[in-house]
C-alpha cells in the first residue's frame, strides 16, 4: 500500500511500530488498560519475541485485571511476565499523600527494569500518552527517573487515537473505561490498607452486577463510601430497592455510611483536593504534539 492509500490511522500505527521497532526490544509495563495494550501491541508488530509485557500484581490491582492482562497476552501474541509488587509494605505509599502514585510507580518499574535486565531487553515503555500531560500525574516523575519511555507521548498520540489505533489492530480494549489502580479511590491522607481495598473493590463489583461500567466507589475518612456513576444511571442507583440493597451489601463490606455523589461520575476526582502546585508535569524533552 502506498503512502497515498494510507488513512491516517493506519500512518499512525505504522508510525507507532517504526518507533518501537527502532528501540530493538523492549519491556513494556502492562496494565490491561487501552494505553499500554496499544503499546504492547505496536512492540510485538515491530520486535516479536524480543517484546515483553510486564504485569504488576499487587494489592490494588482490581478484581479481574490480572485474568484480563492474561487474555490479552493471548490475543496479542506477546509473552507476559507476572511479578509481585510489594507498594503496599511502603510507608510513604500507605500514608497516601498526593505522591502516592509516585512511590506505586517506583516499585513497578524497579520489577519491569529487572525483567528487561534479566532478558536483556534494551528500554522499558509505559502508555502514557499526550493527554496525561498537565493532569497530576506523579506517576510520570517516577517514570522519567527510570529513565522509561512513553512512545504514544512521545508521538504527540492523546486518547481518542489511541482508542482509534486499538479498534484499528481489533484489540477488545478500544473501549474500554479507565480502570486506574484502587488506590486511587481513597481519599488522600486517608491510609491505604489492604482491607480498605478489598471494601472498594467489592463494592465496585457490585455497582458492576448492576450493568455499569463507567463508576468509581471512592472511600473517604469514616468508612464513607461515595458512589460515582454517570448522570444517566444516578436514577437506578436512587431506586428504592436498589438503594437498599446497596447500602446493605456496602456495609457488609465495612462501609459504615454509603452516599451517592449528585455530581455524577468523574474521572479524578480526587485531584480536586491536590494543591495547584503540584498539578504540573513538564514532558521529556523529545515529546512534542503533533495534530
Amino acid at each position: 500500500m502506498s503512502n497515498v492509500d494510507r488513512s491516517p490511522i493506519e500512518a499512525s500505527a505504522d508510525e507507532l511500530v517504526a518507533s518501537l521497532r527502532r528501540l530493538g526490544s523492549c519491556a513494556v509495563a502492562f496494565s490491561a488498560g487501552v494505553d499500554s495494550t496499544v503499546v504492547a501491541k505496536a512492540a510485538q508488530l515491530a520486535l516479536g519475541d524480543r517484546a515483553v509485557a510486564v504485569v504488576g500484581v499487587g494489592a490494588a490491582l482490581p478484581a479481574g485485571e490480572l485474568s484480563a492482562a492474561r487474555e490479552l497476552a493471548v490475543v496479542m501474541g506477546v509473552r507476559l511476565v507476572e511479578r509481585a509488587t510489594l507498594e503496599i509494605e511502603n510507608a510513604a505509599y500507605q500514608a497516601n499523600a498526593p505522591d502516592r502514585c509516585y512511590h506505586c510507580k517506583t516499585e513497578l518499574y524497579g520489577h519491569v527494569h529487572a525483567v528487561a535486565r534479566e532478558l536483556s531487553l534494551a528500554v522499558v515503555v509505559n502508555g502514557a500518552n499526550a493527554d496525561d500531560v498537565g493532569d497530576h500525574r506523579p506517576g510520570m516523575r517516577a517514570a522519567e527517573e527510570h529513565a522509561v519511555r512513553s512512545p504514544l507521548l512521545e508521538l504527540g498520540f492523546g486518547k481518542d487515537r489511541v482508542r482509534a489505533l486499538a479498534q484499528h489492530w481489533g484489540l477488545p480494549v478500544w473501549d474500554k473505561p479507565a480502570a486506574p489502580c484502587l488506590a486511587s479511590r481513597i481519599a488522600y491522607g486517608q491510609q491505604v490498607t489492604p482491607e480498605r481495598l478489598a471494601m472498594v473493590d467489592g463494592a465496585e463489583q457490585r455497582l458492576r452486577a448492576l450493568g455499569l461500567r463507567e463508576l468509581r466507589v471512592r472511600y473517604h475518612e469514616g468508612d464513607i463510601a461515595r458512589i460515582e456513576v454517570p448522570d444517566e444511571a444516578i436514577g437506578l442507583i436512587a431506586v428504592a430497592e436498589t438503594r437498599r440493597a446497596l447500602v446493605r451489601d456496602l456495609r457488609a463490606l465495612g462501609f459504615k455510611r454509603v452516599t451517592l455523589d449528585l455530581a455524577g461520575f468523574e474521572s479524578g476526582s480526587l485531584n480536586t483536593l491536590v494543591p495547584v502546585e503540584m498539578l504540573t508535569f513538564s514532558p521529556p524533552a523529545a515529546a512534542t504534539r503533533r495534530e
